[in-house]
């Protein structure tokens, strides 16, 4: 993931180590399952945070301390833009549905969470 990738952008919010950041993460996980994360800080409070799936998308985001990240994204999801859109409901909201979600049991298993409009399946 040192390529430039399909897609490259300025991010919305700082470089976040969402394993970290557990109300992210565990939204994230429900969200967009299978994603694997690592984050590094380098010299200069320069922070990067890299995002892989077993599809093929990726993300790599480098930014100095707070401010707004180089996004570079390939393969068939944008992994970044997932993420962003999560953060962006927790800062807009104050929280995220994961906390405080019903939980279904099905006959076979599959757990669905719920809360208010939101949903998610986990078979």
């Amino acid at each position: 993931m040192t390529g430039g990738g399909e897609e490259v952008t300025t991010g919305r919010y700082p470089v976040l180590d969402v394993r970290e950041a557990s109300d992210v993460w565990s939204m994230l996980s429900l969200t967009v399952p299978g994603v694997e994360h690592r984050y590094e800080t380098g010299p200069d409070r320069r922070r990067t945070a890299w995002m892989v799936h077993s599809d093929g998308s990726w993300a790599r985001a480098v930014g100095r301390w707070t401010d707004p990240p180089t996004v570079h994204q390939g393969g068939p999801r944008r992994l970044w833009t997932e993420l962003e859109r999560t953060r962006n409901r927790l800062n807009t909201e104050g929280g995220l549905p994961v906390y405080g979600a019903r939980v279904r049991i099905a006959p076979d298993g599959a757990l669905t969470l719920s809360r208010g409009s939101w949903s998610v399946t986990v078979a």
